[in-house]
């Protein structure tokens, strides 16, 4: 099967879902096995009485289509469908089914769902997207409730909401801070699972998708939810536009490895009852294959499937103008008929060559739970991905590790394969790709926020109601001496220094970063690693903050500011041994004394301090070069600065042993002598002109002069994978 072949297989089908026409509306499904279907069209006052069906006409490829001159915005309707028996079938025609493609939902008194044809016009008044260029990208993960639901400067009927984010407090919290683009927990609309819903819970999180075109209704305002056709998409329409007004891009945490449909026993709402054959991946006997943990999986070998997603993004990107997608799981939509990943896979492939997604930015979550899911790496030039290898490595460079010195006297490992992280992991994304290939994260939604992992050793999950075993064990957090809250002051002193730390290794690292919406300021969840079924104060935002609190955000702004203003520490191209390769970065090495690194400097866990001279290679910005320190012992040491032609002297622009700067001496000659902190790091500005910046080891190549190693190799020794 060739990458093509799917797509041109389905292109023939036409529009899919209601379209109007000079007669009312157009509906047409497709379903493979279906052997009857009906429209059916609501009472405009009562969503539960049908008031009028349709036999739905098939063709040759199988999509049925019904005309009506009340399928038109504002009419509720259903679909009903039966055909064969039989293991992987699940008809029943009795059962009202939710159109794959409605672009609104409807609830009834009752709880059931109904498509809602939508008015789709929109006056965008000329606003464009931002387009914002990967290197100039941070990403701000966040959720649309959480985020607002206790800000006392908006009004209490817009907080929570789509709205809410786009209020004027909000847009100018997220531009001073320094982010460029918001990433939406998912928004499609979503239900609760059966089993959090009778323990009394909620999927706050909303992992748990229902249909892959409808905005979630229940984040819009209560005038929206009650506002007649169209009004909760009208909001979530104009809350991209403010955003975009502000120069903020939108990105969308989308979910189509798996549906709330949940296992075989789950809820039969719509792809199930429509055509479960041509929609979940089964075992010929009908028993699901779930590589999602979630109950059931999308089959992506099949082509409807692969429609549907395009369909989706295209509709999200074009007609709603969001700026990009994270895909959730994404190994899932990779997977062959055999249920094995595939880097060509025609779904992957299609997403980055369709017309209508070009300019769009595309992050993929390179794992699944299934058998050979993790995949980091090995998606194609084109996607972006978490790197998970990165925000390990940080955490246990700064954390665990202290951990085990102060335990056994010594950490574990030295310092190289954290420069090979900082500085793009070229061992991990093949050349082509370059390091904007790395989404960098210390946290997600999913797992301890920074603060947490600098208070609990341990997750304290209690509250999901499965008695702690949900949520990782692997947190490589550390305490530094007690669990949870303290008033000792060394300990939250420590706490402090190494959000400071993670924050610096995050921000001034090539790659596009990603900020968990609270890590800025401290935000905790008293040691839940897994809040995704909780809707209350310990997920939203609190916007009174302690001292420490407003000092952490005046750091991470000002980090934010720093590589904004540094090209050197954002590049596109990783760099070749030799060669001046443009929008890279040409690193030169040093060890504490100002001297080239040694392997002893790279490897031993009693030399964890290294200096980098970073130079841009220019091809849209000016020549730009800074120095970074990182010293990872839990003692002071003595750095000699390193001499280096061009560089006629260093001014200090961060300090993560501070949470202030000033009053520091600013300006130091090469090879001078500094008294470093312990367990920190420093950037200074180098001044001087472009001398010695030529070819060299290039971004991503953690190596000396005196290492026999190439580009991307830090030691024999290094096991980082």
């Amino acid at each position: 099967m060739s990458a093509a072949e799917p797509l041109g297989h389905l292109a023939h089908l036409g529009h899919l879902g209601v379209q109007q026409t000079p007669h009312g509306g157009r509906l047409r499904v497709y379903s493979r096995h279906a052997t009857r279907m009906e429209l059916c069209l609501f009472d405009p006052d009562d969503s539960r009485w049908v008031a009028t069906t349709v036999e739905m006409q098939p063709n040759r490829h199988h999509v049925w289509s019904a005309e009506h001159p009340e399928l038109r915005p504002g009419a509720r309707y259903s679909i009903r469908v039966d055909g064969p028996d039989g293991p992987t079938h699940a008809y029943d025609p009795q059962r009202h089914l939710i159109d794959p493609y409605a672009r609104g939902l409807a609830r009834t008194t009752d709880g059931d769902w109904r498509s809602y044809v939508q008015h789709d016009e929109f006056d965008w008044g000329g606003v464009a997207k931002p387009g914002i260029p990967l290197d100039h990208t941070v990403l701000y993960e966040t959720h649309v409730r959480g985020l607002t639901k206790l800000h006392p400067a908006i009004p209490d009927e817009l907080r929570g909401t789509y709205a809410g984010l786009a209020h004027p407090e909000t847009i100018a919290y997220l531009r001073d801070l320094g982010v460029t683009t918001v990433q939406l927990l998912p928004v499609h609309q979503s239900v609760s699972e059966q089993r959090l819903r009778t323990q009394g819970l909620t999927n706050y999180w909303g992992y748990n998708t229902l249909n892959f075109f409808t905005p979630a209704t229940h984040l819009a305002t209560r005038a929206a939810q009650t506002g007649g056709t169209g009004a909760v998409l009208r909001e979530f329409k104009g809350m991209v536009r403010l955003l975009h007004e502000a120069g903020l891009e939108v990105v969308l945490d989308v979910v189509y490895n798996h549906t709330a449909e949940e296992g075989r026993d789950g809820p039969t709402t719509s792809l199930r009852g429509i055509d479960n054959a041509s929609y979940y991946r089964q075992t010929p006997d009908g028993q699901y294959i779930d590589t999602t943990g979630c109950g059931n999986t999308i089959d992506f070998s099949l082509p409807a499937a692969q429609r549907l997603v395009l369909d989706s993004l295209r509709y999200w990107a074009n007609e709603v103008q969001v700026d990009g997608f994270r895909f959730d799981l994404m190994a899932t939509l990779g997977r062959d008929k055999h249920a094995s990943f595939d880097p060509e896979h025609p779904l992957l492939r299609a997403i980055l060559d369709d017309p209508a997604l070009q300019g769009v930015k595309m992050i993929a979550e390179p794992w699944d739970v299934g058998l050979g899911g993790w995949q980091v790496g090995n998606f194609p030039a084109g996607y972006s991905e978490w790197n998970d290898g990165f925000r390990d490595r940080a955490r246990a460079f700064w954390l665990t590790d202290a951990a085990a010195s102060r335990h056994v006297g010594s950490a574990p490992e030295g310092i190289g394969s954290l420069a090979r992280r900082m500085t793009g992991s070229a061992h991990v994304f093949a050349a082509d790709r370059g390091p904007l290939a790395s989404v960098n994260f210390i946290t997600a939604h999913d797992g301890f926020t920074l603060a947490d992992l600098t208070a609990y050793d341990h997750k304290h999950n209690i509250g999901n109601g499965e008695d702690n075993r949900d949520g990782t064990d692997n947190n490589r957090s550390y305490n530094f001496g007690v669990e949870g809250p303290t008033g000792d002051e060394r300990v939250l002193a420590d706490r402090r220094k190494a959000m400071r730390n993670l924050l610096g290794t995050l921000l001034l690292s090539a790659g596009i970063p990603m900020i968990t919406a609270g890590d800025e300021w401290g935000r905790t969840q008293r040691g839940n690693n897994n809040a995704y079924c909780h809707d209350s104060e310990l997920t939203w935002h609190t916007w009174t903050r302690d001292g420490w609190q407003e000092d952490l955000h005046r750091v991470t702004a000002r980090l934010l500011s720093l590589r904004r203003e540094n090209p050197a520490l954002r590049p596109v191209r990783y760099g070749r041994w030799g060669e001046t390769v443009p929008s890279a970065t040409q690193m030169d090495w040093y060890n504490k004394d100002g001297r080239a690194m040694t392997m002893d400097d790279w490897d031993s866990p009693a030399e964890r301090t290294l200096q980098y001279l970073a130079a841009s290679t220019p091809e849209f910005e000016e020549f730009n070069r800074v120095l970074l320190i990182v010293h990872g012992l839990e003692e002071s040491v003595t750095v000699t600065l390193p001499e280096h032609v061009g560089v006629d002297g260093y001014t200090l622009q961060w300090d993560s042993s501070h949470d202030d700067i000033t009053g520091l001496e600013a300006w130091h000659a090469p090879g001078s002598r500094l008294e470093v902190g312990p367990a920190s790091m420093l950037l200074f500005r180098a001044h001087g002109d472009a001398a010695g910046a030529g070819a060299g080891f290039g971004s991503g190549a953690v190596s000396g002069a005196a290492v026999d190693s190439g580009p991307g190799v830090v030691s024999p020794a290094d096991g980082d994978g």
